[in-house]
């Protein structure tokens, strides 16, 4: 079984091409529930089943979302099961397994293997950061596409003590300090606004936010909660077709990327 958190497509594609490989049944992590919650006995384990966790890096960390349900799931049993992790960068992970593990082992589970996979950048909120050009996500796709068919092949044969995680420099700095100030003071919904006049009411923003931070109202104009919960993920951002959302100056003129958007006809 495989459990996976996406939020703009990259870390759902990974999944699920590993799950081709081995099998595996994916089942994806409900964040839109208000209490977080797993019931697992809706997905019942096989007897000799494994289980994996995909979940994104954001701000060299796991999502704070995904914490929190970590805390709260009733999980599975894992005793005596072949136990991996896999997580999606743009760039680097930093310590962002290592925070991952703690998380799983504070809840009696050890991963046996860790992975990290780059795919397409996606985090847009501050100057200086864009999406790849269209070249540039077209490489790292096909990078990825050997590196987790590579990967699959070790999960399949259930492979121990596989570290291939790239930390990149300073990962302490960048998890530990950067991170902090990511999570206290980069999470946030109030900088996004939504042109009225672009606007098209069609919803993709509010059924595309991976934790139901977004509520169309009367009028089919996107709300935003404020409710504490945003991950600054940008989905509703980058699935806009008419481009009518921003997060205050900091996405002016910048790109838009979901998995598969540019193969789109």
């Amino acid at each position: 079984m495989i459990f996976y958190f996406s939020c703009t497509g990259n870390t759902r594609w990974v999944a699920s091409e590993i799950s081709k490989w081995t099998g595996d049944r994916l089942v994806a992590i409900d964040m839109t529930a208000r209490d977080l919650s797993f019931d697992p006995s809706h997905t019942p384990l096989s007897s000799d089943e494994s289980i994996g966790f995909c979940f994104p890096v954001h701000g060299w960390r796991p999502p704070l979302v995904l914490r929190e349900w970590l805390k709260r799931a009733s999980l599975p049993d894992c005793t005596g099961r072949y136990v991996w992790a896999l997580c999606t960068m743009g760039d680097t992970v930093g310590e962002a397994m290592d925070l991952f593990a703690s998380d799983l082992s504070a809840r009696g589970i050890e991963i046996d293997s860790r992975y990290s996979v780059q795919m397409p950048e996606t985090y847009i909120g501050l100057p200086g950061m864009n999406t790849d050009t269209i070249e540039m996500e077209r490489c790292k796709i096909a990078a990825a596409r050997e590196k987790v068919e590579d990967i699959a092949r070790q999960i399949a044969a259930r492979t121990k003590g596989a570290e291939d995680v790239y930390k990149g420099h300073w990962p302490r700095v960048n998890s530990r300090f950067i991170g902090s100030v990511f999570v206290h003071h980069l999470l946030s919904d109030k900088p996004f606004r939504v042109d009225p006049e672009k606007c098209s009411g069609c919803g993709r923003c509010s059924r595309v936010c991976p934790v139901g931070n977004i509520e169309m109202d009367s009028s089919h104009t996107p709300s935003w909660q404020h409710n504490g919960r945003c991950m600054s993920c940008f989905a509703c951002y980058h699935h806009c077709r008419e481009r009518a959302i921003s997060y205050s100056w900091r996405t002016r003129g910048k790109g838009q990327y979901y998995f598969g958007k540019n193969d789109e006809k």
